[in-house]
């Protein structure tokens, strides 16, 4: 395709692509296109003018060939992408508030004074007609206050001040629909689906494939702990299904044979054939929208607090109205009570600050599932991490397999792999890389797997039973025993590494020896939210007590407990709640899942267990824990802003309303600065909290 440099720096450079017009469609597929590019680390395409910002390494010469071979019709872009991309979503409301101010300045402009009047007139009804509407409800809300505003304006012949008061009304409606439908899509879309490949079961065999190549009236299995991909209906197999995120349920529900099944769930126990029904489509992004706009997920306690403040205060503002009449016998002075109030800033400037701060969090990768959570984190005085994958990096690797009872090292890989590519877990897929670099290939020669959370695996090849997982559940558990002769070579283990034990028939067959480095930031950070308000921090983890203590000392946390399970992390996390202390958990793994649903705010890493990240009410997608420090810092600072828009619209407005029953001022200029500090309130609540 031809384009044009128009303008180029060290690393950046912008392009106009040589065509009339741009879609919005277009320009998603070309800032897809581009964002695939290697050499290119940021994108921006504006279809207004047919021009795209890019930012790059080296490579700018790929990213010419690159242009040059672009088609639009040729790209094959992901469903998802062009229907979440909010692009038309911004541009709808950006040509509305660009309408509302031209049409405003050509009616102003061009038509009579008569005419601007019967115009006013006529739209004064839709405000009244809320207010009544109210009324009739018997329900003092703050379009009884509009209403009441605007009808007194235009009965007195005010209706300069009637059509301004209602010309600000709409920009401030306007700006808080904007924002909020463009924070619900970036939710919305950060919670779809991204999966990348799904088991096939094809002739009684289950392949692994990607997840595209998958066509309805297929087969697919879903295994515990990994997500739904498709929308279809069970062939077989039992199942706790999590419906959280689609219905809202917190409760996992029962799944077998004929049962509808959605994509996005998850499988909190069990496995599933599943019968594709439908693999393309809007449905799973259209109800996640419908499930946020539908429910108060988003609201936090401060915007509930003021939205009930903001009704409240309408009979007092009322009140004070007649009381002014009262007492002065003086409309005007009246009317300057009636021009201001409370209600209609804290109704608009409190869940837009709310709403700002999840769509910035998005900026650093961070996806927020609802107001009240980052009020969760910016409370938080206590802190949770499991060790595996949270404060460890999320990819271990095998360094070492000890064979016993006679057995070879890479035979027992092979197995290993073989039972544990089943499950997402950071050590599993450690163990199922390792068989790859080798090149052990692992046939399906397995019955069926059977996971035991925050333990191990369960199967049978060739009729043997086989057996990984934890020292305590391949000893303990299942009583296994070290082969005879080989208990000093079994005590001489790698210390430094964490185990995997595999044990066949009831005998100990090899030892996977894996290392699971502490992630370099993670010291760092435990300091850092100590700065920032976090008074106790904690480890948990399934681990040994040596390993436990020696991440524990390095990292430099306050407590830490080993070889835990699931309900331990989730009572400590109960306990403390009891005492009344807020409680962030971080966690990656299907045994973390309990304790992130019993803290106030739970926190998973992305590369982690797609269960941990559904329950989850917070996703850190970076693979950094610094975010980790971002997020409490962002609540804080949201926490920051809402007190501070208390104090100002409150402090404002009693002024504007004290300087209007002294006279001082108009009810037209008192409607003017009321209604002028809500937009600036409102729109300094949709900038950064973080620079």
């Amino acid at each position: 395709m031809k384009f044009i440099i128009r303008h180029e720096i060290k690393g950046r450079m912008r392009i106009h692509m040589a065509q009339a017009v741009m879609t919005c469609e277009e320009a998603d597929i070309l800032q897809y296109y581009l964002q695939k590019l290697p050499q290119v680390t940021e994108v921006r395409v504006y279809e207004r003018t047919c021009d795209v910002a890019v930012r790059y390494e080296d490579g700018r010469a790929k990213i010419f060939q690159a242009l040059r071979a672009f088609r639009y019709n040729k790209e094959d872009v992901p469903g998802q992408v062009l229907q979440s991309s909010g692009r038309e979503l911004n541009a709808y409301y950006q040509e509305k508030l660009v309408n509302r101010f031209v049409v405003r300045a050509a009616k102003k402009l061009f038509l009579p004074y008569p005419v601007r009047v019967v115009w006013t007139a006529l739209l004064s009804l839709k405000y009244i007609g809320k207010g009544l509407c109210s009324l009739a409800r018997r329900r003092l809300e703050v379009s009884v206050l509009d209403a009441t505003a605007i009808g007194v304006s235009v009965v007195r012949r005010n209706f300069e001040t009637a059509d301004s008061v209602m010309f600000l009304l709409g920009i401030g409606e306007l700006l808080e629909a904007w924002t909020y439908k463009k924070s619900v899509s970036d939710l919305a879309r950060s919670m779809s689906l991204n999966v990348g490949k799904v088991w096939l079961r094809k002739d009684g065999q289950d392949i692994l494939i990607p997840a595209d190549n998958v066509k309805p009236g297929d087969h697919i299995v879903v295994h515990m702990g990994t997500v739904i991909p498709f929308d279809g209906i069970v062939e077989s197999g039992e199942a706790l299904v999590n419906q959280s995120s689609m219905t809202g349920e917190s409760a996992a529900v029962r799944k077998e044979k004929d049962d509808y099944v959605y994509a996005g769930t998850v499988l909190e126990e069990g496995d599933l054939c599943i019968f594709v029904k439908e693999t393309k489509g809007s449905t799973r992004y259209e109800k996640i929208v419908s499930m946020i706009e539908e429910t108060e997920k988003l609201k936090s306690a401060s915007e509930s607090r003021a939205s009930h403040l903001a009704d409240r205060l309408v009979p007092y503002t009322l009140a004070g109205t007649a009381l002014a009449w009262a007492v002065t016998q003086n409309t005007t002075k009246a009317l300057a009570v009636l021009m201001v109030d409370f209600s209609c800033a804290l109704k608009m400037a409190i869940p837009v600050a709310v709403l700002s701060a999840i769509r910035e969090a998005r900026n650093y990768d961070i996806m927020v599932k609802g107001g009240k959570y980052l009020e969760a984190v910016a409370d938080a005085v206590t802190i949770v991490f499991d060790k595996t994958g949270t404060l460890t990096k999320a990819h271990p690797a095998v360094r070492e397999v000890v064979p016993f009872g006679g057995n070879r090292a890479d035979e027992m890989l092979r197995t290993a792999a073989c039972l544990e590519e089943h499950f997402p877990h950071s050590m599993a897929k450690a163990v199922v890389d390792a068989a790859k670099q080798r090149g052990l290939e692992h046939e399906e020669l397995h019955s069926t797997v059977r996971y035991v959370v925050a333990h191990g695996i369960v199967s049978e090849i060739e009729g043997r039973r086989v057996v990984i997982g934890s020292f305590h559940f391949v000893f303990d558990d299942e009583a296994c025993v070290v082969p005879e002769g080989e208990q000093e070579k079994f005590e001489s283990l790698p210390p430094e590494y964490s185990q995997l034990y595999l044990a066949i028939d009831g005998r100990l067959a090899a030892v996977i020896c894996v290392e699971d480095p502490l992630r370099e930031e993670a010291a760092e950070v435990v300091r850092a939210l100590r700065e920032a308000g976090i008074r106790k921090i904690v480890m948990m983890t399934g681990d040994s007590e040596r390993t436990a203590a020696s991440i524990a000392a390095r990292v430099g946390v306050d407590e830490y407990y080993s070889e835990v399970l699931p309900e331990d992390k989730a009572g400590f996390v109960e306990r403390e709640r009891s005492e009344g202390h807020a409680v962030i958990m971080i966690g990656d793994g299907i045994n973390d899942s309990p304790a992130l649903s019993a803290s106030n705010a739970g926190v998973a890493i992305s590369d982690g267990a797609e269960i941990a990240r559904e329950i989850a009410d917070i996703t850190i997608g970076a693979d950094n824990l610094r975010e980790l420090v971002t997020l409490k810092w962002l609540s804080v600072k949201l926490m920051r802003r809402i007190h501070a828009n208390y104090g100002v619209i409150v402090g404002f407005n009693a002024a504007l309303i004290l300087l209007g029953v002294l006279g001082i001022i108009q009810p037209t200029t008192s409607a003017w600065l009321h209604n002028t500090s809500t937009l600036a309130i409102t729109l300094r609540s949709m900038g950064n909290l973080l620079e």
